[in-house]
């Protein structure tokens, strides 16, 4: 898996992460420079340590499963994926609190809330021989800028962008599923 596919994967994990930086920013009457970077850094960081943990994981299992790897890689993208789509569908207002200020609590429940999905893709990249450190920092920065956009983004345009944000990222990951496994039967090259 190239850096290309990893900055899609990048793109679809860290879509969650925006369009709760967006709601952070519905709420807030003025978007200090402070609270954006901070959220951004929390949703960075979360963002790139869960493949790590991920990727441990699969390392551990790595040798029992390498005949069946690339319909694990496809399961897990595609089933991401849907649950991002299905979410986005459902309608719902944004959670976060009407003070959107720097709780860290907050701040740190919602980073891990929307880096569970990271830590599935993780496994992903052992099956398939991803080197991890150019992958986390990839996902963390890509993460990172559209976490701290999302804030200012959210402040200016409001919810109409959220449930597009997730769609998009859970399509992503769905066609990287698919690409992964036609690669593996070799259909496609």
């Amino acid at each position: 898996m190239g850096l290309w596919e990893v900055g899609l994967i990048a793109l679809g994990l860290s879509m969650d992460a925006f369009a709760v930086s967006l709601c952070r920013g519905i709420h807030m009457k003025k978007v200090p420079l402070k609270a954006a970077a901070i959220t951004a850094l929390f949703f960075g960081v979360f963002q790139a340590a869960m493949p790590v943990l991920g990727w441990l994981l699969g390392s551990q299992f790595e040798r029992y499963i390498t005949g069946i790897d690339h319909w694990i890689a496809f399961g897990l993208l595609a089933l991401i994926g849907a649950k991002m789509i299905f979410e986005a569908m459902q309608k719902e207002n944004c959670e976060v609190e009407e003070k959107a200020d720097l709780n860290i609590k907050i701040l740190f429940l919602l980073a891990v809330a929307t880096s569970i999905d990271a830590l599935a893709v993780g496994i992903t990249f052992t099956f398939l021989n991803v080197a991890i450190l150019p992958a986390i920092l990839t996902i963390g920065a890509v993460t990172f800028i559209l976490s701290f956009a999302g804030v200012y983004i959210g402040n200016r345009c409001g919810i109409k962008l959220k449930a597009k944000a997730e769609i998009t990222g859970g399509a992503v990951l769905i066609l990287i599923g698919i690409k992964i496994l036609l690669e593996h039967l070799e259909i496609l090259f």
